[in-house]
C-alpha cells in the first residue's frame, strides 16, 4: 500500500499522463513512466526519460509554438506505450514499433482525421456556399466535425476493450488529482476524487473544434481547394491557441467563469472515462509514484522508495531511439508541461 505523498511538491510542473493497454503512462519533467496489469496481476513499471527533440531549441518552447510540439510529441509517445503495453499484457516480450511502423503509424492516423475532420465537413462547407454566410459555413462545417467526433467515440465507448482503456483513463485522473490535492498518493484516496480533469486531452479536441469555427470564418476560400489548404494550414495554430487555453484554465479552475467555460469539456469527458476499480487505481499510482521518484530530490520522498518495482528501458525498449503519437491524439490524457 502507497504511502502518503510527500508535501513538497514541483509546483512549476503540471504532471499528467495518458491511458494504454492495461495501464497507465505518467510523465515529469524529464521522466515518463508506464506501469502496466500483467496477467498473473503483478505490475510491470518501466521508465524512461522524456523525449528531448522538444526541448532541443528555445523556439519550440515559445507560446502557440509549444502546442503543436507537444500535440505531436503526445501522438508519437502515445503510439509508443500502447504497442509497448498491448505486448506487456499479453505476456510478450514488450517489443516496440520501428521508427519506419512508427512513421507509417502517424502518417495514416493523421491522413484518416484530415479526412474524417477537415475534408469531409469542407465539402459540405462547400455544398452550402450560395444559402449560407461564410460563418454559418462555418458553424456547418463545426456541428458536422462535432458530431462525427461524438459519434466516433460513442461507437468505440460500445467495445469492452475500450471500456477498459476508458476506466484506467479515468485512473489516470484521480490519481492526478489526489496528488495536486495533497492527498495520501494511494489507490483508496484517490478513489475519492473525479475523473473528470480540466487538462484532459478530450477537452482539447473540443477547443480545437469551436475555435476552428471562428477561425476559419476570418478567411475567404473560394473555391474547395482553397477551403481544405487554409483548413489544414491552420491546423497548428488551432492546436497552439488550445494549448494554451487549457493550460490556462487548469490553472484557473477556482474562477466561476473558468469552471463554466471548460464545463462542455468535462462533460464531455463523461464519453472518454470510466469509474476505475481498485486495481486499475493501483496501477495509476505505481505509474505516478515512479515518475516522482525519479523527479523530487531523495531526501524529500523517502516515503516513495520502493512503492513500485521499475525495470529500466533495455537498449531498443520503449523508449529507446527519437520519438516518431486526441486519442490520435489519443483521446485521453492529461496534458502536461
Amino acid at each position: 500500500m502507497a504511502q502518503a505523498a510527500p508535501q513538497q511538491k514541483n509546483a512549476s510542473f503540471q504532471y499528467g499522463g495518458q491511458a494504454v493497454i492495461e495501464g497507465v503512462m505518467m510523465r515529469g519533467p524529464e521522466t515518463l513512466a508506464v506501469a502496466v496489469r500483467r496477467r498473473d496481476g503483478s505490475i510491470l513499471v518501466e521508465r524512461q526519460p522524456v523525449p528531448a527533440w522538444p526541448r532541443c531549441h528555445p523556439l519550440l518552447q515559445w507560446p502557440l509554438v509549444r502546442g503543436t510540439v507537444v500535440l505531436l510529441e503526445s501522438v508519437v509517445v502515445g503510439i509508443r506505450m500502447l504497442t509497448y503495453s498491448a505486448s506487456v499484457a499479453a505476456e510478450e516480450e514488450g517489443e516496440e514499433l520501428s521508427r519506419g511502423e512508427i512513421v507509417l503509424s502517424l502518417f495514416l492516423g493523421l491522413s484518416l482525421g484530415i479526412f474524417f475532420f477537415v475534408v469531409l465537413p469542407a465539402l459540405f462547407g462547400q455544398w452550402s456556399v450560395g444559402y449560407l454566410g461564410s460563418l454559418g459555413q462555418n458553424i456547418l462545417e463545426g456541428v458536422l466535425r462535432l458530431g462525427l467526433f461524438l459519434g466516433y467515440l460513442w461507437i468505440v465507448s460500445r467495445l469492452a476493450e475500450i471500456r477498459r482503456l476508458f476506466a484506467y483513463h479515468g485512473a489516470e485522473h484521480k490519481v492526478i488529482h489526489a496528488w495536486e490535492a495533497e492527498a495520501a498518493l494511494e489507490a483508496e484516496a484517490a478513489a475519492r476524487f473525479s475523473r473528470l480533469h480540466p487538462r484532459c486531452g478530450t477537452s482539447f479536441l473540443l477547443l480545437v473544434f469551436v475555435l476552428a469555427v471562428l477561425l476559419y470564418s476570418l478567411f475567404d476560400t473560394p473555391g474547395l481547394a482553397a477551403r481544405i489548404a487554409t483548413r489544414v494550414g491552420l491546423l497548428p495554430v488551432l492546436a497552439g491557441i488550445s494549448y494554451e487555453l487549457l493550460k490556462w484554465s487548469g490553472r484557473h479552475t477556482a474562477s466561476a467563469l473558468v469552471r463554466c467555460l471548460i464545463a462542455p469539456g468535462l462533460w464531455l469527458q463523461r464519453l472518454t472515462t470510466r469509474e476505475p476499480d481498485k486495481g486499475q487505481l493501483e496501477v495509476a499510482v505505481a505509474a505516478l509514484t515512479a515518475v516522482l521518484v525519479a523527479t523530487i530530490p531523495a531526501e524529500e520522498r523517502p516515503d516513495l522508495e520502493g512503492l513500485a518495482p521499475v525495470r529500466q528501458p533495455s537498449s531498443g525498449g520503449a523508449g529507446s531511439g527519437p520519438p516518431g503519437g486526441p486519442g490520435g491524439v489519443p483521446a485521453g490524457g492529461t496534458a502536461q508541461r
